[in-house]
């Protein structure tokens, strides 16, 4: 008797990911790592990665393995498989917010045409990559990298477009942006 391959998507929600060669990565940070044991120490290398279509998908990725290709390998295959999705408004975010992760907070504000990504070196690779084009952030707290970096895609998952809080609310797009004097 034959027996069925299995799979499909066992009531898991579809959404469209984008293909490999319409994604960009870049390193973030390598940095090496040492596991004291027995015998010495165990070197290895972690490498943070970060990927994003410019078009409002981005993700962070962590790789550790003793080769530098090999985590980085691994680096873009975790940040693939944890992308988000950025709402933008005119090449920037749609309002003010500020992303919290552990010890770290980054304060995100949207910015004028031509304002550029007035970022450190961590969240501005991510805004780049994200797609965003004028940002202004500040980072509060901690200066490490991963905090950092998780702390603004919290701060992006964390952003609504003016039709979603509409459509939250139950309400017209017109209610929600007048405001009474």
């Amino acid at each position: 008797m034959k027996r069925q391959a299995r799979g499909g998507s066992r009531g898991r929600r579809s959404r469209r990911r984008p293909d490999d060669d319409e994604l960009n990565n870049e390193v973030m940070e390598i940095r090496r790592v040492a596991k004291v044991v027995k015998g010495g120490k165990n070197l290895s290398f972690r490498v943070l990665m970060v990927v994003g279509d410019g078009k409002g998908q981005v993700g962070l990725g962590k790789g550790n393995t003793r080769e530098i290709p090999r985590a980085i390998q691994q680096g873009i295959r975790d940040a693939k498989r944890r992308m988000i999705h950025v709402p933008l408004k005119e090449g920037t975010i749609p309002h003010q917010i500020i992303g919290r992760y552990k010890a770290a907070r980054v304060l995100l504000r949207p910015a004028f045409p031509g304002t550029g990504i007035i970022a450190g070196n961590t969240v501005g690779l991510l805004c780049r990559l994200a797609g965003v084009q004028d940002i202004l952030t500040k980072s509060l707290g901690s200066t490490n990298p991963i905090t950092l970096a998780k702390a603004t895609l919290e701060g992006f998952k964390g952003l609504r477009t003016v039709e979603q809080v509409a459509r939250l609310r139950d309400k017209t797009q017109q209610e929600i942006l007048h405001v009474e004097a």
